[in-house]
């Protein structure tokens, strides 16, 4: 059956949900005169070298995201003219037109219809196409004029009842442009047998050139040059991640599941402000965050179930279902460490709505699994005894103190009162095989969750929770500039010994993860790359963990899925 759809609607925008309440300090203000500054050049920088005066184009990729049984999100971004470069407000209207395919070369075409790109949404479309077949690949394409998109692949979900014997996801998180290459995604698109790949947060980083950990070299500049603020600043940093070779073909290979953290805003964002933001200097909280969010969803395939937030639930038949968490949007600011307030129980990181609707998604699932899309990590993590050479990068990394506490407040550990309510609930419903995929810590963890860290492993575990490592993002070896694994081989036994819950963690290599879930077990096998610099860096297979059904208890696999 063919499908034709035909719209003249352009991208939606987001609103902010708060206004700034109080702007906690920063560790740099950004002039701002640079800060609002919007030139020719840096805009032009967002673009592929050499595609200045070629237009109709489509510059920046396809991408495809949100998969339901019986359709997908479609995404571009095209270039009507020479001049209607990302975040330069200026362009014609365009007509774009997609086609969705049962094969690569559009023989036998099952959908198709047409958007129109306008400046109003940075000439970015996103195609909702419904009435797909369940579980199965598509190749998608978009047109202007003349000009035909790089042609991709997609996958619809199962049908929600359906039995499922297998999925498999990419687990992706913390992706800084500077740092490196994004071989991590290159490895992922190749291996061709995803079913979508989450990415956990932090798809962009917020800060100026040099601003943000690149072991003291700037790999390759970013665009905007200065710390990103305005909407014309987000949607040119949008637009220079997107003309990365290897992040185009990861979204070409298969759609993304995306929740942001905190740098797609600005560091340690919470609903009222960010560590990262200067009230005045850099305009209003309020302003910054409606325009960080509205370049997010014009930029991103994300179909958002509440205004102004990333929350929400995706279905794969009756093998898994995945809950997506946004700790941004309502979270009370981070408590300062040793003054009680991680205990309030009138402070969130969750917000009073999405923790109600959390718990009933958990409780009513019908699934095998129960994932949860998290973006900071949900296990209680004490530092111990580490000595203050390696207490102070840990530290960095962590937002800690200098001196040392044993809690990272940005994480659930500055708000206990979420978690204990969480767990008690999945204890008092009975819920089973609750897996927490995460990211933002620039490590990879494999966790029990439980219900109280002190006594464990006598306290019951309620959780598993698999925690992915950074793109590129700096971890405790660049930090220290030290070789890699020379700081994991000190603390991670360290670590290990202060949280018996713990049962793996690698504090220094950069990588990606692949969940593989059967109804019998969900495994993550964990690869790292052999150099975040290199554009043409290896990857091998480190670790793998898994959880058994049932057991809601982590134990180590000797060879991937």
């Amino acid at each position: 059956m063919t499908i034709r759809h035909r719209s003249s609607e352009s991208t939606p925008a987001s609103s902010a949900e708060r206004a700034g309440a109080r702007a906690p300090s920063r560790r740099t203000v950004v002039r701002a005169a640079a800060a609002g500054a919007v030139l020719a050049a840096p805009l032009a920088a967002a673009l592929p070298a050499g595609a200045a005066g070629v237009a109709p184009a489509f510059l920046h990729g396809v991408a495809s995201g949100d998969p339901l049984p019986d359709g997908v999100l479609l995404w571009t971004r095209v270039t009507p003219t020479p001049e209607a470069i990302p975040g330069s407000g200026i362009g014609p209207d365009t007509e774009v037109r997609w086609v969705v395919a049962t094969d690569k070369a559009f023989t036998d075409v099952v959908a198709e219809g047409s958007l129109t790109a306008t400046a109003a949404s940075d000439h970015t479309v996103k195609a909702d196409v419904r009435g797909l077949a369940p579980a199965t690949d598509y190749w998608f394409r978009f047109s202007a004029g003349p000009t035909d998109s790089p042609a991709a692949r997609t996958r619809t979900a199962p049908a929600a009842g359906a039995a499922v014997a297998g999925l498999r996801f990419g687990v992706v998180s913390c992706a800084n442009w500077e740092a490196g290459h994004f071989s991590s995604y290159r490895h992922l698109a190749a291996r061709g047998d995803l079913d979508a790949w989450l990415h956990l947060g932090d798809y962009i980083y917020e800060y100026g050139t040099g601003e943000y950990g690149t072991r003291g070299t700037v790999v390759r500049p970013h665009a905007p040059a200065h710390e990103i603020v305005t909407l014309a600043d987000y949607r040119v940093r949008h637009a220079r991640y997107k003309t990365d070779p290897d992040l185009q073909a990861l979204h070409a290979a298969a759609p993304v599941v995306a929740i942001w953290d905190d740098h797609e805003i600005a560091n340690d964002t919470w609903s009222g402000g960010a560590e990262n933001h200067t009230e005045g200097a850099e305009g209003t909280w309020s302003a910054r965050q409606a325009a960080a969010k509205q370049a997010y969803f014009e930029w991103m395939p994300v179909r958002p179930a509440v205004t102004g937030s990333t929350y929400r639930r995706l279905r794969f038949g009756k093998l898994a279902d995945l809950s997506l968490l946004d700790l941004r949007s309502f979270r009370s600011q981070q408590a300062a460490l040793g003054d009680g307030e991680v205990d309030d129980p009138d402070r969130s990181l969750t917000g009073r709505a999405q923790l109600d609707w959390l718990k009933a998604q958990l409780a009513s699932s019908d699934t095998t699994w129960r994932l949860v899309g998290n973006p900071v990590m949900i296990s209680p993590f004490a530092i111990g005894s580490l000595s203050a050479e390696l207490l102070k990068p840990l530290a960095e990394l962590l937002g800690l103190p200098k001196e040392g506490l044993a809690l990272n407040t940005d994480q659930w550990d500055g708000y206990t009162d979420d978690r204990r309510e969480l767990l008690a609930h999945l204890r008092a419903h009975a819920v089973r095989n609750t897996v927490f995929l995460t990211g933002d810590i620039h490590m990879a963890w494999a966790n029990d969750v439980p219900f109280n860290a002190g006594t464990y492993p006598l306290s019951a575990s309620a959780a598993t929770e698999f925690v992915v490592t950074s793109v590129t993002s700096d971890n405790l070896d660049d930090i220290v500039k030290v070789p890699e694994g020379t700081v994991s081989a000190v603390a991670a036994p360290v670590i290990r010994a202060a949280n018996r819950h713990v049962h793996w963690v690698d504090t220094d290599r950069h990588g990606y993860g692949v969940l593989d879930i059967t109804a019998d077990r969900a495994q993550m096998d964990y690869y790292v790359v052999s150099d975040r610099t290199d554009p043409d860096a290896t990857s091998k297979w480190a670790r793998s963990y898994r959880t058994r059904s049932g057991t809601q208890r982590i134990e180590r696999a000797y060879a991937p899925v």
